[in-house]
Parts: structure tokens; sequence; C-alpha cells
């Protein structure tokens, strides 16, 4: 007998009888899977699913804006999955970086934009500072990632109950110095704050809010970003953050986008430099 009919298993003489009596009784026996047929894969052979919210390759500024809105969605219901946070992807962006965002926010501890949008190390291009003024200083930190790294999105983000217009107001109501350099941050607030004071509604929020726009148009002002938002390139957009719910909202006006996050197929190339951002800053020779 040849090797491969010694493999071949016989039914006894019993097994066939009690297959019989079922389909007697109208008992539908499954037909026997193929010999090749071969087993579906169980999770241990499955190929890793696919991250498109991996910073390695930023793309359009919609995409990036979806990106941050589906992390803060995640982070609001308490689903937060903490991505990008080990030491092994560390190592995988050391040699550079290609941040999906740039984020211009408050220093407060309570919003931390990778917590907020449950983003992971290389993800954003953090510029944080009390009051989030946009300053010289800060306006070539956000320009650098911008033209450097790639990045399509910047967020102005400020926040509920901000300390820094908090101060602002009492020092405008009822005067007074505020000790150190502390008072360069109330006096850098105090033309966006003081128009606003009279306004109906809660005067911290107010003044948040208009600190937020105002800001936004500073950064407008760049003739560096006013360029690659007039070729549809980069994107400035301001937000609110709500102490309470952990909620961004944006201020622009802008519908919420749909949490898809498939990378836009005509997003442009991440930066002109490979491997993205680099570590060290190079100047272009003049």
């Amino acid at each position: 007998m040849s090797p491969f009919r010694a493999g071949l298993s016989h039914p006894s003489r019993r097994a066939l009888l009690a297959v019989a009596a079922l389909v007697a009784a109208g008992v539908t026996v499954p037909a026997a899977a193929p010999a090749r047929a071969q087993a579906a894969p169980g999770p241990a052979h499955r190929a890793p699913a696919q991250d498109p919210g991996r910073s390695a390759q930023p793309g359009s500024p919609q995409w990036a804006l979806r990106r941050l809105l589906a992390g803060n969605r995640r982070f609001v219901r308490d689903r937060a999955r903490h991505p990008r946070q080990s030491v092994g992807h560390l190592r995988e962006v050391a040699d550079g970086q290609h941040p999906s965002a740039v984020i211009l926010g408050c220093a407060d501890s309570r919003v931390a934009p990778e917590i907020l949008f449950d983003q992971g190390i290389g993800d954003l291009f953090d510029n944080r500072v009390a009051g989030n003024v946009a300053d010289d200083l800060l306006v070539g930190s956000i320009e650098y990632a911008v033209v450097e790294c790639g990045s399509p999105l910047v967020v102005v983000l400020g926040h509920e109950r901000c300390g820094a217009v908090t101060a602002t107001i009492d020092a405008i109501r009822y005067g007074g110095h505020a000790p150190g350099r502390i008072g360069d941050i109330i006096e850098a607030l105090r033309p966006v704050v003081e128009p606003v004071l009279d306004d109906p509604g809660d005067p911290v929020d107010n003044a948040v809010r208009a600190n937020i726009l105002a800001q936004t148009r500073a950064l407008h002002r760049s003739a560096v970003l006013r360029d690659r938002i007039a070729t549809g390139q980069l994107r400035l957009v301001p937000a609110h953050v709500d102490l309470d719910t952990g909620r961004v909202t944006l201020l622009d006006g802008g519908s919420d986008p749909t949490p898809d996050l498939t990378p836009d197929p005509a997003s442009r190339p991440a930066s002109d430099h490979a491997p993205g951002c680099p570590a060290g800053v190079r100047v272009p020779p003049r």
C-alpha cells in the first residue's frame, strides 16, 4: 500500500450505520470540508492592523484634524488607547519626526495635548506657554515645525478657567503689579482681554475665547504660514478645552469632521527633507 493511501482514514461500519440513521430521521449531516482546505488563521496568525494615525506620514490638514478629534472623543469617553508611548516607538522616531499637528497651547498642567488628543511620541509638536500667547519666539517655533517637519495643521488651544487670563482681568479691574516676569504675560494679554470685559456672559470665558481667536489671527500674520495656507498645505484651527468634560471644541465655525482616519491619498509629501524634522535645527545658507 502506498504511503498516501496508508494515511487515509476508513470509517467503520458502525459509524456508517449511525450516519444512515441520522439521515433517515431527517437530520442534516454537514458535508466534510475538502481535504486541501486550510483552517482560518487564528488571532496569532492575522496580520497586525495598520494604524492610519501613525505620525510617520502626515497627510492633509483635514486628515490631521480628524485624527486629533477622534483621539479627543476617545479621551472624553474614557476609551483612550495611549498609542505610540513606548520606548520602542521612541527609538523608531529617534532619527526624524513627522508630527501631524502643531499645538500652540497653554502651559496649564490640566491640558496636556498628548493626553487630551490621545496621541503619542512624535505625534504633536508642542508649543506651550501661559496664556498661549503667540510671541515672536513661539511663532518661529511653529514656522519651524511647519517648514522642516511638514506638519499640515496648527491648533491654537485655549481652555476654560485659564489662570493667565484671570490674572489679566484682575490686574485690569483692581490694578497692582505682578511679581517678576508674570507682568509680561499680563501685558501681552491686556489688549485682547480688555475689549471684552463688559460683554454679556462670564468675563473669563469671554476673554479666553477672544484670546484663542486673537492668537490665531497673530499666526495668520506670518508670511511663512500664510503661504502654505493659501496653497492648501496648512490649516490654522482655534479650539477650546472644556475642563469639566475634556472635550475640545472648534471655534472657527467649521463642523466637527467625521472620525474617518483613512489617509488622504492626495496628501503631499511630509517634507522636502527626509526622514523628516531632524534632531538639530538646520539654517539654510544665505
